[in-house]
């Protein structure tokens, strides 16, 4: 089963925002939540899901502009 995703302004204002790059971003029932390591997002991404039943939650990260991101394929 394919999902397709389409961005809107908002979410689209949200990835060029410049205060969040480097952080992980959770994202729920129009609100939004910032951490700034793996552990923290962990923890928020548990307590929205007990917090907002039925919602589901869109996690991503927003890199910084000079990071690098590598992908390996075997």
């Amino acid at each position: 089963m394919k999902r397709k995703t389409i961005l809107s302004s908002e979410t689209k204002k949200i990835f060029q925002d410049p205060k969040l790059k480097g952080k992980h971003i959770i994202m729920i029932a129009g609100r939004i939540f910032t951490a700034r390591t793996g552990k923290e997002a962990v923890k928020i991404f548990n307590k929205v899901t007990k917090d907002y039943p039925g919602k589901e939650p869109t996690v991503t990260y927003i890199p910084k502009v000079e990071s690098l991101i590598l992908i390996i394929c075997r």
